[in-house]
């Protein structure tokens, strides 16, 4: 399961390297809701994604970014004066009495503030390799083509599939992934219907290591080349009109390269050649076996790997 990656977030790398024309309605959508009212909480959006918005626009997403930027720093600001005066109470009971419950309070408190201060000084413009990762529930750009353009929607990794319930979100928290061997099965109202493209420098696994620990791995191309990881999408509606609509994505996996395997994963993304990107983007459903023809034909880039930071 590719359970996180270091995606290109940026819209303006879409339009200059692949032609690529904004859904600015997804955009919106994906911080305002289908109603016009703001969504109850911020979306988890690559801060690259964001900032990239920020400089170049559309203007009418970039004030919505702005909004939230405003909100949220405001509650932060409330957070690590809340976080401060718990850890500093916490500190003056440990000087009279040592208890688990003043320990805890110094402990949790200092890493709060630590945490509140990361993302303060994310919003305020500084950059990390973290502006880029995406994890399941995370929104990231996936290029499509619809009306003949290439097109970049912003859309939730993890796939909640049209006409089924929202609580597949809870039953099935694995589809983020689409395992190539069920591909007529479980995601056969997508394959051959609707196929789009994440693209990414590296990928992330969870594997057992040597002590028997989990451990992340972070694989990345020797080549150094971006990867184009297929995938599936959905556009999910509620029946009842109660819930917002959502743009949903996940990427397809197949049996693991040789070096994956090695270092204790079975599954690997499908990353396909550049050849292949309009037939992939461009599906016939009466011709599947030619969608499995482009899988066979994939790329074979070496994954080299290390321990995630």
């Amino acid at each position: 399961m590719c359970y996180s990656a270091l995606v290109k977030a940026e819209f303006t790398r879409f339009v200059r390297e692949y032609g690529a024309i904004m859904d600015i309605e997804t955009y919106v959508k994906t911080y305002w809701g289908d109603d016009g009212r703001p969504v109850g909480r911020r979306p988890k959006v690559p801060r690259a994604a964001e900032r990239d918005i920020l400089e170049h626009g559309p203007p009418e997403v970039a004030e919505l970014i702005r909004q939230w930027d405003a909100a949220e720093v405001d509650g932060l600001t409330r957070e690590l004066f809340s976080q401060r005066k718990r850890v500093a109470d916490g500190e003056r009971a440990l000087q009279a009495k040592a208890t688990k419950k003043a320990a805890e309070d110094v402990r949790i408190g200092t890493n709060k503030v630590k945490a509140a201060r990361r993302r303060l000084d994310t919003i305020a413009g500084k950059a990390s390799e973290q502006d880029h990762r995406i994890y399941p529930g995370v929104y990231c750009p996936v290029l499509v083509i619809e009306g003949g353009k290439r097109q970049v929607k912003l859309m939730r990794y993890q796939c909640r599939p049209a006409g089924k319930p929202s609580l597949y979100d809870r039953k099935y928290p694995g589809t983020y992934n689409a395992r190539r061997d069920n591909l007529e099965g479980f995601w056969k109202e997508q394959f051959g219907y609707r196929h789009g493209i994440m693209v990414a420098d590296r990928f992330y696994e969870n594997v057992e290591g040597p002590d028997g620990a989990n451990q992340v791995l972070e694989f990345e191309p020797r080549t150094g080349e971006p990867m184009l990881v297929a995938c599936l999408w959905s556009h999910w509606t509620d029946p009842k009109g109660k819930e917002p609509g959502l743009l949903s994505f996940a990427a397809i996996t197949d049996e693991p390269e040789p070096e994956v395997a090695a270092a204790g994963h079975d599954r690997t993304i499908i990353n396909i050649k550049p050849e292949h990107l309009e037939a992939w983007l461009q599906p016939d459903p009466a011709d599947l076996a030619a969608l499995y023809a482009i899988f066979d034909d994939k790329r074979h880039p070496f994954y080299e790997h290390r321990l995630a930071a």
